[in-house]
């Protein structure tokens, strides 16, 4: 029988496993949340920009582009937040490692942990990542520099999001439908009767 730690990525356990093979899994889970990313020429394609129509138009817009752009907006949030520490090296590597364990430890994470042979409930992982966050918070600051970097990454994120042309973009199919592309699938016996009648013709 495969142990937990050895079996893929893809497949999880809820027998707690390692710490090492915790992180190892949420890595994965990152870097294939962050291979999603749309391409950047799409991203920034200056053809693709124009002022929308109206106040709905723009906030459809918003709608659309931040569900077709997540991790490209996630991406560029987090180089302004970053840009905004540059000027204190120690804020920045310590923000981001609390970053990092946020992104490993609860948000990416999907099996149990075990720790020196016991398991480690998720409600103690929450208490530890927010009092280590706390504890940087404490002893770097700069809180109002950080938020400032966020701030002005979300504002460029909507006004990219306002004015991309989301005309185009390949839409799954709940969105297709919902924006009017398509319509819903036909009922079993109407879309036979169609199919009837269309042959009788």
């Amino acid at each position: 029988m495969q142990s937990p730690s050895t079996t893929t990525a893809a497949t999880y356990t809820t027998i707690p496993i390692s710490g090492s093979d915790v992180i190892s899994r949420s890595i994965q889970n990152l870097s294939t949340s962050l291979s999603r990313h749309r391409p950047w020429p799409e991203f920034l394609s200056a053809a693709a920009l124009d002022a929308p129509a109206s106040i709905s138009a723009a906030l459809t817009r918003l709608r659309q582009n931040a569900k077709y752009f997540t991790t490209n907006y996630a991406i560029l949030v987090s180089i302004c937040s970053a840009a905004s520490l540059i000027g204190s090296l120690v804020a920045l590597i310590l923000y981001a490692a609390v970053f990092g364990l946020w992104l490993v430890l609860y948000f990416y994470r999907e099996d149990p942990m075990a720790a020196w042979g016991r398991h480690v409930d998720d409600r103690v992982v929450i208490l530890g990542l927010v009092l280590v966050s706390f504890a940087v918070l404490w002893i770097v600051g700069k809180v109002n520099v950080l938020l400032i970097g966020v701030a002005v990454g979300l504002l460029i994120c909507a006004a990219h999001a306002v004015v991309r042309n989301p005309q185009g973009l390949f839409l799954d199919e709940d969105d297709a439908v919902s924006s009017g592309l398509i319509g819903p699938p036909l009922p079993a016996p109407l879309a036979s009767s169609s199919r009837t009648k269309d042959f009788a013709n």
